[in-house]
């Protein structure tokens, strides 16, 4: 091979890494968006006194057949494919991970919904990125960086000014709602942590599928227990908003999010997720009528700017490190 194929073909390459990453960004871009909306229909169906365990099942009792049909085609597809298969232990762990990240997530952060608004829940959700740093120092062998330290800081400041502002409006409720939103900023950033090692071995579709039927399953049988049947005494709006909420603020930007982690990783993907608060505060002040004050604006900023701040340095030092 010349020197000039050989550059050729390196430059191929960098193209096409670079739409690699292009792509990554939009879908998580998108992604991030459609979660957005999750806080504000979870809030249109409480207007129905519904409990957080009772939406959370009927969301996921809609979301069940896609994730397993899209599941058993990527099976079929890598079979045809002669790739192969996944082992039971990897399996075993995408079950494990979207037990931690999307049902113990979910039905903290639904419960955590009766008691706070819905731009308080995304802002203190929003951290995640913060118990993935504190998380992989003490137990991922990875080191606490000064910008990650700063970044904490910043963003607690701001959830500070936030919570303060919410403790007057709703009080303790407002205090229990956020240390639920915590626990499940906790349990997302341990499934951000295992997820990307699982997506390379099994695909982001297949591990996406696997990791949320076992959520799904997970949350219908979590009513079951509660209720003691399977039956949904609601009316026919609500279950219209629990479909909606299924597919396009749970199926869709799933696979959106985790095919986009697959291509530039955690650290970029929470960086593009800085748009998913802002979109949620204003749905949350048009549709809903949330109040919206200075207060809350300052401590809005602070929240991005910090978890902006620690994403966008933990990018450069990878950068750094590999040579891109």
């Amino acid at each position: 091979m010349t020197a000039e194929n050989r550059t050729t073909e390196a430059s191929s390459r960098i193209r096409a890494r670079q739409r690699e990453f292009v792509i990554g960004y939009v879908l998580v871009g998108i992604g991030a968006a459609m979660f957005s909306s999750k806080a504000i229909l979870v809030k249109i169906a409480y207007a129905e006194a519904a409990d957080a365990a009772m939406l959370l099942a009927l969301r996921m009792l809609f979301a069940l057949p896609v994730f397993a049909a899209i599941g058993i085609a990527a099976l079929l597809r890598r079979r045809a494919e002669a790739k192969p298969m996944p082992d039971t232990k990897t399996v075993a762990a995408a079950i494990l991970s979207g037990f931690i990240g999307y049902y113990l997530a979910a039905i903290l952060d639904f419960e955590a919904l009766t008691y706070i608004t819905a731009q308080l829940e995304r802002l203190v959700l929003f951290s995640y990125p913060l118990f993935v740093m504190i998380l992989g120092a003490f137990f991922f062998g990875k080191p606490m960086t000064l910008s990650g330290t700063i970044g904490a800081i910043i963003t607690y400041g701001g959830l500070a000014l936030v919570f303060q502002r919410g403790l007057e409006i709703g009080g303790y409720g407002s205090a229990i709602g956020t240390l639920l939103v915590l626990a499940a900023a906790l349990s997302f950033a341990i499934y951000q942590l295992l997820a990307r090692g699982f997506i390379a071995k099994m695909g982001s579709i297949l591990f996406t599928s696997v990791a949320m039927a076992a959520a799904s399953l997970a949350s219908i049988l979590h009513y079951w227990a509660l209720s003691g049947s399977f039956a949904f005494p609601v009316s026919a709006e609500f279950i219209g908003i629990a479909a909606v909420l299924a597919f396009f603020a749970t199926v869709l930007p799933s696979f959106l999010v985790n095919a986009g982690l697959a291509r530039i990783g955690p650290q970029a993907t929470a960086m593009i997720s800085t748009l998913s608060p802002l979109i949620t505060i204003i749905l949350a002040v048009e549709i809903l009528g949330e109040p919206f004050t200075l207060l809350d604006a300052l401590g809005t900023v602070l929240v991005i700017a910090g978890v902006g701040y620690y994403t966008w340095t933990d990018m450069r030092a990878q950068r750094m490190v590999t040579g891109e």
